[in-house]
């Protein structure tokens, strides 16, 4: 069962408190980015956090589960906690504060270009 559009509407909606918060298409479901940072993934209708210290610290006693199978674990956040926008907002601002920026993608070589003269000679 993949995500449904209104489930991404609604957590969209839900953590507009946490400021530059946006959802990407991926590997068949969703990734969840703040500040453009990858904070969640959102799988099969169901929103899992990355783990951070903070983020245990916001939910207390907190279930772990693999957004999809040979993933690592990461917080499932139950749906009582998507109700309370200000806690989902600061959750998110909060777990985006300790992890990392996304590498650098390497650019692409640029492909030199010949000269006219030079590509005639290779013909």
């Amino acid at each position: 069962m993949a995500t449904r559009r209104d489930t991404i509407d609604f957590l969209l909606e839900q953590a507009a408190g946490a400021g530059d918060v946006s959802v990407r298409a991926m590997f068949g479901e969703f990734a969840l980015y703040c500040e453009g940072k990858l904070v969640a993934l959102i799988c099969q209708d169901q929103l899992f956090l990355k783990p951070t210290t903070g983020g245990r610290a916001l939910l207390g006693d907190v279930v772990e589960a693999p957004p999809y199978p040979g993933a690592k674990p990461s917080f499932l956040i139950d749906t009582e906690v998507w109700e309370d926008g200000a806690l989902l907002s600061r959750l998110i601002t909060t777990s985006a504060a300790e992890l990392p920026l996304p590498k650098p993608k390497p650019k692409k070589p640029r492909k030199k270009k010949v000269p006219k003269e030079e590509s005639a000679r290779c013909r």
